[in-house]
């Protein structure tokens, strides 16, 4: 699977080590940045990573930053990004599974490298289960269409 991931600085440590264990799975993974411990803006690499997956460039994008949660909200002004800010190997398997989320963030403060490894690995081999999804999934694309002019 082809991944492009990205981190502010808060997020680099984890980043690094996700991007390893990845490879160490066969998996293609691009990091876009930020590569050293300079304070950086989280938005940056939130849209840097969206724009890539949006593109169709890559099948899955993994952002973090402190929390997870502004890294997250950059990655959804994209639009036909669902990046799903997940702490937990549910709330990512649901995210693929229900949402059919294209995108997980994160937040090196808040997970460990051990849970997030499981959540990254969760993410990646649930598939989207569609049915009655795939039409909530529409509506959200049509408020995407109202309001991405």
């Amino acid at each position: 699977m082809k991944i492009v991931m990205g981190s502010d600085h808060a997020g680099l440590s984890l980043k690094k080590q996700i991007i390893s264990h990845l490879e160490e799975q066969g998996h293609e993974v691009v990091d876009v940045g930020t590569n050293d411990g300079s304070s950086v803006d989280y938005p940056d690499f939130g849209l840097k990573v969206a724009e890539e997956v949006s593109t169709g460039n890559y099948d899955r994008g993994i952002v973090i930053c402190g929390t997870g949660i502004g890294i997250s909200i950059a990655a959804n002004k994209v639009k036909g990004i669902r990046c799903a800010m997940v702490s937990d190997t549910f709330s990512a398997e649901m995210a693929r599974a229900h949402n059919n989320a294209n995108m997980i963030g994160f937040g090196e403060r808040v997970v460990g490298l051990g849970l997030a490894t499981k959540i990254v690995d969760v993410f990646l081999k649930t598939e989207f289960e569609g049915g009655r999804h795939e039409r909530r999934v529409n509506i959200i694309k049509e408020i995407e269409d109202k309001n991405f002019k």
